[in-house]
């Protein structure tokens, strides 16, 4: 029979539409004004946090839908934002300074829905709101910390090599070398050359002097590590606010834009955004006693420092490596089955690591995290920046063997917290302080206000098109609307399964799509009209309709799928988004338009002899 799907076909489109529908539920459901707790430090917050929290809520008469503890982390879900801020500023003053307590929007979606895994679509910053940040990296304090980073490695090898030397200083932006003598000056060149490849060597004629530079090369790779590193560690810190689906990109040479969806403090994601970190690895001075350094007697050579749990711990002064040297690190188990964080330096690093762990086998080395936070408090009715510089051990591990560019840190208590490490290792320093040069909130109001907009456009346009092709095609004009909303329904249940982001331009997507998906039916009916015009019978005439305006229908839509794949590929924020819907809504049009209406339309004609088309 012409005019017949199998079964199987049949049921596929059936179990489409079904799980269309289930996947698109959640986003009728909306959000809930939340407050979320996690811990700021390595460690998360356990059950007992959960009860305090509940406790102090309800203490202070604050009304809340629900309390959910999950991972670490602790969900306050109220019904309106007045209960919400008033919840944050309670949990800020009563939880201390290790719990992060961030605003947010939380769906609402039934835990039926979320039993399978169905949950709404990511909104973008202006369809929900929340925040947007302009930074600007400090290259020139990229350049600087280069440069001091040369310097104290081109004076460590003076002494390893046992050169002498008059003075090595640092002078506008280069290193001038004062040699005592010529055969000094030809031995330190070739040393600069063989571990220092990146370093220009200036030689001053009549002199043993030399001076040495950063390449121009160098300064573009420094500048550029600066801005992808500072991308990674924004990213990773932005998960700490609980942001589902932020926005943070390049743009220009030396600026970043950070765009939060849902986030309504700002000021806590401003101090979360400029924060800047850095890890050091020093040795433990096991010679002297700690407790006459913490009476006030510290030995020459050596720093107080305080281990996580409070304990105090004595350091040599000395750098081994920082935190800036190490190009990877990763969580995992050692040979014993212990938490453990694998550790990859640069070559300058690995150099300084091996020498260092050669010269102490069986002593123990610390991982000191230091960070400068900025608040902003409120004195005297003013707001005012107040810097705070922290400085804690964070890791304590014992020396095996020798290491260089590869090595492990055990001695972790959990694997958590061995991911949690590399974490910080690998993205918890920024590689230049960044300032905020703009910020702009974007209201839920507005939010809203755009939602709204944006689905009106859709719904007119759904509503003149689903008007037009019931007066035009009749009973084929209805089963096209009935694809049509199926169209729409699948597209919406594809954005909410990849938990991709809708956006304005995404809306505009969809609205484009709406169009396309009729043009689609618009072909291949009148292709049937003009079967039947030809004195084609009613079943031959649909049959060849829809195959012989197939190849047309595929033709259009494939090469309006490769400009949205370009738009995808090359585009940045806005346009991908309007890219993704598009494609998403070509390749559902595809399939609700060709197999979707072919299987009502047999459903109506198929099967029995007819004498006129409806059409």
């Amino acid at each position: 029979m012409q005019n017949h799907f199998s079964f199987w076909k049949n049921l596929l489109i059936l179990v489409v539409l079904a799980v269309g529908i289930l996947y698109a539920l959640p986003n009728l459901f909306g959000n809930d004004p939340s407050v979320q707790l996690s811990s700021s430090t390595t460690t998360k917050l356990e059950q007992a946090s959960s009860d305090k929290i509940e406790s102090s809520i309800k203490n202070a008469g604050i009304s809340f839908k629900s309390i959910e503890f999950e991972n670490g982390k602790v969900l306050v879900r109220f019904d309106n934002t007045d209960d919400q801020l008033k919840a944050a500023d309670l949990l800020r003053d009563s939880m201390g300074r290790n719990v992060t307590v961030a605003l947010n929007l939380a769906p609402a979606t039934p835990e039926w829905l979320q039993s399978l895994n169905a949950s709404p679509m990511y909104l973008g910053l202006d369809l929900r709101g929340g925040v947007h940040f302009l930074l600007e990296v400090d290259m020139d304090a990229a350049i600087q910390q280069a440069e001091d980073r040369y310097y104290n490695d081109i004076r460590a090898a003076l002494r390893a090599a046992k050169i002498r030397y008059q003075s090595v200083s640092k002078e506008k932006g280069r290193i001038v070398m004062k040699l005592k003598t010529e055969e000094a000056r030809i031995t330190v060149q070739d040393l600069l050359a063989e571990d220092f490849r990146t370093l220009k060597v200036i030689e001053l004629d009549g002199t043993t002097e030399l001076l040495v530079k950063i390449t121009e090369n160098e300064k573009k790779e420094i500048k550029k590590f600066a801005l992808a590193q500072n991308m990674t560690t924004l990213r990773n810190r932005v998960n700490e606010i609980g942001v589902a689906e932020p926005v943070i990109q390049q743009q220009g040479d030396n600026r970043i834009v950070v765009q939060l969806p849902g986030v309504q403090d700002t000021t806590r994601a401003k101090e979360i955004l400029g924060t800047t970190a850095t890890l050091e690895y020093r040795l433990v001075d096991v010679q002297h006693d700690v407790q006459r350094a913490v009476s006030g007697r510290v030995p020459v050579g050596t720093r107080l420092y305080y281990e996580k749990d409070g304990r105090p711990i004595l350091l040599k002064r000395r750098v081994i490596v920082t935190g800036n040297q190490i190009v990877d690190a990763s969580s995992g188990l050692d040979q014993n089955g212990s938490a453990a964080v694998f550790i990859t330096l640069n070559g300058i690093g690995a150099k300084k690591m091996g020498k260092m762990t050669q010269k102490n086998i069986g002593k123990p080395m610390a991982v000191v995290f230091i960070e400068n936070k900025v608040e902003t408090r409120i004195v005297n009715g003013k707001k005012i920046r107040h810097k705070e510089k922290i400085e804690k051990v964070i890791s304590v591990a014992t020396i095996r063997d020798t290491f260089s560019k590869r090595f492990q840190t055990t001695g972790l208590d959990s694997p958590q917290e061995a991911r949690n490490l590399a974490l910080l290792l690998r993205a918890g320093a920024l590689a230049a302080p960044v300032d905020i040069v703009e910020e702009r909130t974007v209201g839920p109001s507005l939010g809203q206000d755009n939602i709204d907009k944006g689905l009106m456009s859709v719904f007119v346009g759904f509503v003149l098109v689903l008007i037009l092709m019931a007066v035009y095609y009749k009973t084929f004009g209805l089963i096209a609307n009935m694809a049509l909303a199926f169209n729409l329904v699948v597209i919406v249940a594809i954005l909410s399964m990849i938990q991709a982001t809708l956006t304005l331009p995404g809306i505009a997507g969809i609205v484009l799509t709406v169009g396309m998906a009729v043009d689609a039916n618009v072909l291949i009916f009148e292709r049937i009209k003009e079967e039947i015009k030809r004195g084609n019978t009613p079943q031959s005439s649909i049959f060849t309709g829809y195959e012989k305006a197939f190849v047309t229908i595929l033709d259009a839509n494939i090469t309006t799928l490769l400009v949205a794949l370009v738009l995808f590929g090359f585009g940045t924020g806005p346009v991908k988004g309007f890219a993704v819907t598009l494609s998403i809504g070509i390749l559902v049009s595809l399939f609700t338009a060709i197999w979707g209406t072919r299987m009502m339309v047999n459903w109506a004609y198929g099967n029995r002899h007819i004498e006129k088309l409806s059409i």
